[in-house]
């Protein structure tokens, strides 16, 4: 038992005391409240694992609820995106809410709250309400408008509802404190006007509830029994509090807000303002770029949904803020492509080898293994021939004892074939190597148990035979910001750090194997990577963007630098 307390979290810790002091289990409910006002990104992941997590641990109902309580920033796009975002990351939620389903309730408490004196109708500028808020040290000053009758203020706020006002010209407050400590209970504005179409109630209204107004009645409306918020919503708990405590009843569970701390990603931006900055200069081609923080660019570049869940398990949940470097997240899709992803072979930077010793026109298939770390993966063939493509990379004229690669006079094993010896090379004008040729020992094939093909070379080369090569598009997506906080400078913009080496687009030629692929299929190119399927690729134009590399190359050049 005391193994099992040491691993609960502290919102864990939270909802076992309650189960301890009255609450029922058949009482607890969570909810994931995404506002539908752009994509998900990496940090609603660790909010959607906790909410959905404690749903399968305490066997609880989760609702999906959107707050959309502002039509200026709101599209039914983001509320599909974020559906899809959900389920792909394997969760199913008990009911699908929107908080527009509950305007008229709203308006209706908050007529009640007029009736009883604790809600008015203020007349200012949104200027001169924020004039009057005071300072954390100095009391605010009270509206002119706060001791409107009980009469006037029933009538405006009916007129704001029935469109008879221009936005901007009335707000409703809640009546509370303008001393508070605490300036969000400083008199808070509960209804705007907004002549703008709603995503789902288009123009049947013209006032929008604030976010805290909303927030815990919308909680108190579906019976959540822990709300979950991230940390910057601690000062609002308060506010939270008093709000429910104007309209709660003795027969119903009252929802208790908590808040956990936000895991920001270094190399990241994360705030929907500016990642949508980022779509609409054409920084990137979308919300899904593979370049993007979002759960849809993470999906479209690679990631899994395991690898997602196991960083977010690995970071877990705590009270204080802090930067994740984005390398652990690199690792685990690193970890879990490693077991499921194929292995095939592709080449990128191709330099043609030809086998001198090799019958022209002559072919063969060789047995390749898929996946070492799955024997139910089973092999593959994979064609051989006379004239093949290695890295540039991979050959030297001359080089060191330490480079095990191909060099002229050395000896090398290609990857499931045969052992093969550089001879000579041709050069192009500019004294770039374009051929090298080689000769092979028809002995030393692979697997065949000969003397010869257990003879020991350090070097095994990736190659891929010209006559059957597929041509690819091959992205070489790498971090869209080369500083580690590139929102932390206070005399920089953001966009200064952008990296503009993100993205390269090469012509990438892969084993025949790869002719028939779909959308979403994932390998791991030897010794390069790991690589998908694009969206947008096609039989005709295959497209493979990288996920990541097969080591943590940025560690290296940080560590350097």
């Amino acid at each position: 038992m005391a193994e099992e307390a040491k691993s609960l979290n502290f919102i864990e810790h939270i909802i076992e005391d309650d189960l301890r002091n009255g609450y029922k289990r058949d009482e607890l409910r969570f909810r994931f409240p995404p506002e539908p006002n752009g994509y998900l990104h990496i940090g609603h992941a660790s909010s959607i694992c906790l909410n959905f997590g404690l749903g399968l641990r305490y066997n609880a109902p989760v609702n999906l609820r959107f707050d959309d309580t502002n039509p200026a920033k709101e599209e039914k796009e983001y509320v599909e995106a974020i559906k899809n975002d959900v389920s792909w990351l394997g969760y199913e939620w008990d009911t699908e809410c929107y908080a527009s389903d509950y305007f008229q309730q709203l308006y209706d408490w908050a007529v009640a709250l007029i009736k009883q004196g604790k809600a008015y109708v203020d007349s200012q500028t949104s200027e001169e309400i924020a004039d009057q808020k005071g300072t954390p040290t100095e009391p605010g000053t009270e509206s002119p408008y706060r001791d409107r009758s009980v009469e006037e203020n029933l009538k405006l706020f009916e007129g704001m509802k029935n469109g008879e006002f221009k936005e901007g010209a009335h707000v409703l407050r809640a009546k509370i404190d303008m001393a508070a400590p605490n300036m969000l209970m400083r008199d808070p504005v509960m209804y705007r006007i907004l002549h703008k179409a709603h995503h789902r109630t288009n123009t049947d209204w013209c006032i929008y509830p604030m976010y805290d107004w909303t927030h815990g009645e919308s909680d108190y409306i579906e019976q959540v029994s822990h709300s979950l918020c991230t940390l910057e919503f601690l000062p609002h708990r308060e506010l939270y509090d008093w709000f429910l405590d104007q309209l709660v009843s003795e027969n119903k569970l009252r929802p208790k807000q908590r808040e956990f701390a936000r895991r920001n990603l270094s190399h990241t931006v994360v705030s929907k303002r500016k990642l949508l900055q980022l779509v609409e200069k054409g920084v990137v081609e979308g919300w899904d770029d593979p370049r993007m923080p979002t759960i849809s660019g993470l999906r479209r570049r690679g990631y899994t949904p395991e690898s997602i869940k196991n960083f977010a398990d690995t970071i877990g949940i705590a009270k204080r803020e802090n930067v994740v470097d984005v390398s652990l997240l690199e690792f685990h899709v690193r970890e879990h492509l490693n077991k499921i992803a194929p292995r095939v072979m592709a080449v990128l930077n191709p330099l043609k080898l030809v086998i001198t010793n090799y019958e022209e026109g002559k072919e063969e298939w060789l047995e390749a293994e898929n996946n070492p770390e799955d024997e139910s993966a089973g092999s593959r063939q994979v064609p051989f021939s006379r004239e093949l493509y290695i890295e540039q990379e991979d050959f030297r004229e001359e080089a060191n004892r330490k480079f095990f690669r191909l060099k002229l006079g050395g000896e090398v094993r290609l990857k499931n074939g045969f052992i093969i010896k550089a001879d000579s090379c041709t050069k192009n004008a500019d004294g770039t190597v374009v051929e090298v040729q080689c000769t092979y020992d028809p002995k030393s094939k692979s697997g065949s148990g000969t003397e010869e093909s257990l003879r020991k070379v350090k070097g095994t080369l990736h190659w891929i035979s010209i006559p059957h090569a597929v041509t690819a598009e091959v992205r070489l997506y790498d971090r869209l910001f080369n500083d580690p906080t590139p929102d932390g400078h206070k005399d920089k913009d953001f966009m200064d750090f952008v990296n503009p080496d993100s993205l390269e687009k090469v012509t990438g030629y892969l084993e025949p194997s790869l002719k028939e692929v779909h959308p979403g299929d994932q390998f791991q190119f030897q010794r390069l990577g790991y690589f998908n399927v694009d969206k947008n690729s096609t039989p005709d134009n295959p497209i493979f963007n990288r996920t990541v590399t097969l080591r943590d190359t940025w560690a290296k050049l940080e560590q350097k630098n």
